[in-house]
């Protein structure tokens, strides 16, 4: 599935980017007692993304140590899914270590071009990974779709069911590429050329 999209984050593992991607799907299915979650997770160059945030609440993972909070560890992808229920991003490094959560994104919509009808969410995830080098993935409220923002566009979408796809229009400017996995449950909408 990943291997379309996972050399867009110049600075993070892929393996961290993959595991982000899967924590990401799993809210967009699941959500939370029948209810959609939405999630912003913010991976790579964190000490530029931790400048351009702020905590909303106090951050509920500070003062961990840094190794007990591993985006590939269960316990911490159990904490994630409990602490996507409050608003903000998470900030995850480039190795994969999730060093806050509850962030509020400064954005600066001017130099970002969405499609209209994306919210605050889309827009914070397109404004930060376009000053700086991070990448950002977004889990939509509204319509459950998983969402890969780099440089301020949007380059993927991934959609957690395999099937008919009449109902969703994909949001990414240019021509697209459709690759289905059946493995993984998903259906993974590029920009051509991305893959």
């Amino acid at each position: 599935m990943l291997r379309a999209i996972k050399r867009r984050c110049q600075e993070c593992e892929p393996e961290v980017l993959e595991t982000v991607l899967e924590i990401a799907l799993s809210l967009a299915r699941r959500g939370s007692e029948g209810k959609s979650i939405g999630a912003l997770f913010v991976i790579g160059d964190a000490d530029a993304v931790l400048r351009r945030s702020k905590p909303l609440i106090l951050d509920p993972l500070e003062g961990y140590p840094r190794e007990k909070k591993d985006i590939r560890d269960a316990n911490v992808q159990g904490t994630i899914n409990e602490l996507a229920k409050m608003d903000g991003a998470f900030i995850i490094s480039g190795d994969g270590y999730v060093l806050s959560a509850t962030r509020y994104i400064e954005t600066i919509a001017r130099y970002v071009d969405l499609p209209l009808g994306f919210g605050s969410r889309h827009m914070a995830a397109a404004s930060i990974s376009k000053e700086t080098d991070a990448v950002a993935v977004v889990v939509s409220e509204s319509d459950g779709i998983v969402r890969l923002f780099d440089d301020g566009a949007l380059v993927a979408e991934l959609i957690p069911w395999v099937g008919e796809l009449k109902l969703v229009q994909p949001r990414i400017k240019g021509e697209i590429e459709t690759i289905v996995d059946t493995t993984k449950n998903v259906t993974v909408i590029v920009r051509k050329g991305e893959a």
